[in-house]
């Protein structure tokens, strides 16, 4: 049907849009740090899906890593792509998945880990949406998907600075590609079972219940519905609707005072 490039594909919200992706016939460009377990996720869903995986091992912080990355995005089909195989098939579909919590406020973290999350999901997002946009502009077609987050509004540190910069970038973008048959959509999920979470316990999540928590499943198939019918921002399942909603407007004191009282990173 097409190719999808999914960057943090490894695990959680990735890994699930891989196999959701894979499972409606779409080829894929899995992105990630660790090609072992890029390989290991690649032979599974050929078996599964029977369908064309390329593995691309690449730091997003790095910027010959982040070019190449954004080489492949480029690839539109033509005669003149960059120095890649001809035969590659121009990516129809860009996932920005790729992400992580500090595990600690910004106070008491180490400096080059801020400016490396900033790398990884403010530059790499701009980046991949320049070269991804302009080839899907040019052909007339294809999707982006931005994942930000419900932290977005909540001023709980840089995450949600960076989370707040991707929504805002989706939107202009969305606005921007009206009516060339590229959709934009910025999903925006809670608190959803990945290693994500279970890394970034550190930074202070707390316990939440269970009733709060997410599965990548519903996360991604509700974003692929949002991206389907071209809708700008969409947050999965009616109780963070409701959280989001809650949030942005309530005045800006109320939402500072609850978020002090909230162990966060």
């Amino acid at each position: 049907m097409g190719t999808a490039l999914i960057t943090g594909a490894t695990s959680g919200i990735g890994r699930e849009f891989c196999w959701q992706l894979s499972n409606a016939g779409h080829n894929l460009v899995i992105v990630a740090r660790d090609r072992d377990r890029l390989e290991e996720l690649a032979d599974n869903v050929r078996r599964v899906n029977r369908v064309t995986v390329e593995v691309f091992d690449a730091d997003l912080a790095e910027p010959a890593e982040l070019a190449a990355v954004c080489r492949r995005l480029s690839v539109n089909g033509s005669d003149e792509d960059g120095g890649f195989d001809g035969e590659l098939a121009p990516v129809d579909i860009l996932v920005n998945n790729a992400g992580f919590g500090f595990g600690t406020s910004f106070l008491k973290d180490d400096f080059e880990n801020q400016l490396y999350g900033l790398d990884v999901m403010v530059r790499a997002v701009m980046a991949t949406c320049y070269y991804a946009g302009r080839q899907m502009q040019e052909r007339g077609s294809g999707t982006i998907i931005n994942i930000s987050s419900v932290a977005a509004d909540t001023g709980m540190g840089p995450y949600s600075a960076h989370k707040g910069w991707v929504r805002a970038f989706s939107e202009g973008l969305h606005e921007e590609l009206q009516g060339s048959g590229v959709k934009v959509v910025c999903s925006m999920p809670g608190l959803t079972h990945t290693d994500f979470h279970r890394r970034s316990q550190g930074g202070g999540f707390g316990n939440p219940p269970e009733m709060m928590w997410m599965n990548p499943n519903q996360v991604v198939k509700e974003t692929l519905e949002a991206a389907q019918r071209n809708q700008a921002l969409v947050t999965p399942s009616l109780r963070y609707k409701v959280i989001y909603h809650a949030q942005r407007i309530a005045p800006r004191s109320v939402v500072r005072a609850v978020v002090n009282r909230l162990p966060h990173s």
